[in-house]
Order: C-alpha cells, then structure tokens, then sequence
C-alpha cells in the first residue's frame, strides 16, 4: 500500500492557481498534474465531501445538501457529524476489504462521527448550562482530542466559523495532521483546510483579501506538502467547488409566505417558522434550495410561483431532480437553483425588528438555512467592539448574554456556490503525481484515490464497487 494523504482545500480553483508566486503552482508545474473535476450537484460541502468518500451520487448516498428536513420529526436539521447518515460504504470501508491493514484518519472531513475510521477529528463545541460555548473538538479514540490540545492549544473554534474567522483553524488542523501521522502512521489521511472558503464569500474574485488568504493557505499547503513528501507519503489536493461572484439574494420564503403556504409561530413578538405547518417552506442552502410541500397536489401550483421569481434559474420537478442525481426522498418535493449572480436566504420574516433572537448570532443548529451573514458583524450596531468586550466579560462571569452581533444584511454576501454550471475556471480541481485526464467527474475521486494506495489493480476496485452495507456489516 502506498500511504496517501487527501487534502482538500475548500474553495481552490484553476483560475486561483494561475497565480504563479504560489507554490502550489510551482509543484504542480514540476510535480503534479491537474484535473478539472466536473463538480456534484448541489456544489455544497457535505454533498461533495460524501461524493467523493462514496464514488456515489446523492441519490445513492443521500446526502443532498449540508442539511434537510427531517419529516418524521418535522425540523430542518442542518451541520449534523453522524457518519450513520452516509447511506453508503466509504472509501475506508472499500480500502480494508481490499486490504485489512488499512488504516485511515479523518481530519475534519465532515460525518466524522461514529464511522469505522480509525483516527478522527472534528468541531465539537462545549454547551454549558450558563449559554457559554466553550470552542472544543471531538476524537476517535476519545484521547486523541486531549493529546493533540495539550499539545496544540484548544481547538479554535471561532477562527473556524462566524465573523472572526481565520488561518488559525486551517493551521491548527494541519499541526493536528501531522502530529497525527507521526502518532499513528495511517495509511491514509483526509485533511480538510476551509480557509479560503471564508474569504471567497465575503468579498469579490480579485479583491486583495482573497489573494491574501490564498497566500496564507499555500504556505500552509507547502508545509503539509513537504513534510508528507519526506516521509514518503504520496499527496494529493483536491477542492469541493469553485465561489463565484453574487450581487442577488433571494428571500424564497417570503416569497412563499406572501402567498399563504408559511406558518408562523409567534414567541416574545419574535416570528419562528414552524416548518410542520406550513405547506411549503423553503432550505435554502448557498444557490440551491430544497422546497418541502406537505400536500402533493400543490406541486404543480408551487412550482408555477417559485418559476416566477427573479433569480431562479430552474426549479427541478421529479424528472429534473432524477437529471441532477439528486433524486432521494430527503431532497424537497421541488429543488431550485439560482442563476449564477443569484443565491437563496433563509430570511421568513418581513420585519427585521420581528426576526428571531438567533437569526443575529452565529447559530448554525437553530436556523432553517445556511446563513452566511454569520461572517460579518452588524457595523450598524454603535460601539460595536465594547458591546463585544462587555459581552464576553459577561459570559466570563457566568451571565446568560445573547451574542446578537451578526448583520442581518444579506446584500454583504459577494459570492456563493451550490450550481455546477460554471466556467471552467471556477471549477474544483484534483492535483495528483499520477497522470490523470484532463477532466473527471466528481464520482471519479474515491477510486482515484483508492488507485494511489493500491495500484492499477482493476479487479479489485471492481470488487469493492459490488460491496454492499449488508456485506460490510456481515
């Protein structure tokens, strides 16, 4: 077995590589060969990330967005971490079939939880009953986590989401990688850096903040790069999608709400949407949305409104969704996209002094939708940075304070993904030191990397492909 390591840099293109100051650049000019891959739909982080473990397409694997609608439960649950949720064998699965010394960790990819990898790392925050949240991580064996922080630091938890974000995580993750390979020698790692995915949403292609943090995440490639190289580790990059420029947010839901299909509940003169009463809602996810409709002979009605609001480019029926490999009974009865300047809020309410007391923080559980305003903070607010200082003095001293600092404008968003209709330069890349086409499909990434550990042996691949869950579990 040829011991391999994965990183995938979120957000890293073709056109961002044409920067030839970088050293990802250099490496591939004198290393490596680069190939476009035709990206999954929807071009979201879970879906792409399951894509890509699975060889499956979200109709087989069932991930279908960074989140769904839970209709026996009734609620939007998005960002969960239980593996259990892949309905299909992962490439670790795959890997020890062919091969039981296998081993493989998992460095933040995400349904990291309770899956048969044998070292994994994951965001875990700590809730405490006075509201604090304590940044923290999970592992697998459960001392894991507290080696590598007493080693590292704690986690950093907010440098990973919210509107402090910065290369701290990414960088964290990276010394977590390596200490980990010098810890337990997996045959192969899966390392996630998001840094640049951060700073694509928040500004313009070509602003200087994003050539900034491309710097930033090259220099942490190059080390990650040269230390698996010496130890005679084969690396291989690959991104999840490209993010494009948007000047349009799309409120579905108050579109939705204007014509009678959202319920609302009211609390403290607060609105909630109370998604089991509605007859339609809308999961907006970046440029898709998932739109669940309790009676199906409203289908056709729904779909006639949704196709008449600017910026959806197509809303996909039954036939559409089998099309996009995206038909699995977790996807909403109609699925839309947006046009390329175009991407979806979660926004219900019509009021902003009526908005609910999560939708100012960073709360990724509670919100029936991505919400990517969580990266700025409201600049209306006066003396923003002493509310924050007086804040976090009050959570330090056991007080129950609403961190309620995050804008509630939708136009800060300047670029978004979810659509796979892109330009070639803003398609996600696989950079490996085997030849490979010019192209592959999102599909093609698991047994490509399962070729770098194992060789060209075709007959094997082959079998893992007929391996089944019931067979895994046998």
């Amino acid at each position: 077995m040829q011991q391999t390591a994965v990183i995938n840099i979120v957000g890293l293109t073709s056109g961002l590589l044409d920067n030839e100051t970088l050293f990802l650049s250099r490496w591939i000019k004198k290393k490596a060969a680069k190939s476009l891959i035709e990206p999954v739909f929807p071009a979201l982080t879970c879906s792409v990330q399951a894509t890509y473990l699975t060889g499956k397409w979200p109709s087989e694997h069932g991930i279908v967005g960074n989140g769904w609608y839970f209709r026996e439960e009734a609620e939007v649950k998005l960002w969960r971490q239980s593996n259990k949720l892949v309905q299909a064998p992962k490439i670790w699965d795959m890997a020890k079939a062919i091969d039981p010394e296998f081993t493989c960790a998992n460095m933040f990819w995400w349904y990291n939880m309770y899956s048969d990898a044998d070292f994994s790392v994951t965001p875990r925050p700590q809730y405490w009953a006075d509201g604090q949240k304590k940044p923290d991580c999970y592992s697998q064996p459960a001392g894991l986590r507290d080696r590598l922080q007493q080693t590292l630091g704690t986690f950093p938890l907010f440098d990973f989401w919210g509107p402090k974000t910065s290369v701290k995580s990414s960088k964290w993750i990276a010394d977590a990688s390596k200490l980990v390979h010098e810890w337990h020698d997996p045959t192969l790692m899966l390392i996630y850096l998001p840094h640049l995915d951060y700073c694509c949403q928040k500004f313009k292609q070509g602003a200087p903040e994003i050539t900034k943090d491309l710097k930033e995440i090259d220099a942490i490639c190059e080390d990650l790069i040269l230390f698996f190289e010496a130890k005679g580790v084969n690396p291989i990059i690959v991104s999840e999608y490209g993010i494009t420029n948007v000047s349009n947010p799309i409120a579905i839901n108050r579109t939705l709400r204007d014509n009678g299909h959202i319920a609302i509940r009211e609390e403290r003169g607060l609105e909630l949407l109370d998604a089991g009463q509605s007859s339609a809602f809308a999961l907006a996810d970046h440029q898709i949305a998932h739109v669940y409709i309790k009676n199906p002979s409203q289908i056709a009605a729904v779909k006639a409104l949704l196709e008449t609001i600017p910026g959806i480019e197509r809303v996909l029926d039954e036939k559409g969704k089998k099309e996009y490999h995206i038909n699995h009974e977790r996807a909403g009865e109609l699925v839309c996209i947006a046009d390329k300047d175009s991407w979806f809020t979660y926004y219900y309410w019509e009021d902003d002094r009526r908005a609910p007391d999560f939708a100012r923080t960073v709360d990724i559980h509670k919100k029936p939708g991505y919400d990517p305003a969580e990266m700025f903070f409201d600049r209306k607010k006066k003396m923003l940075f002493p509310r924050i200082v007086i804040k976090l003095l009050r959570k330090k001293l056991g007080f129950r304070t609403v961190m309620d600092l995050i804008s509630l404008d939708s136009g800060l968003v300047k670029g978004s993904h979810g659509r796979i209709d892109t330009d070639d330069v803003d398609k996600p890349v696989f950079i490996s030191t085997s030849a490979i086409k010019e192209k592959i499909s999102a599909i093609d990434v698991c047994p490509l990397v399962l070729n770098a550990i194992f060789g060209e042996d075709a007959r094997k691949i082959q079998q893992t492909d007929r391996i089944t869950e019931k067979e895994l579990t046998d």
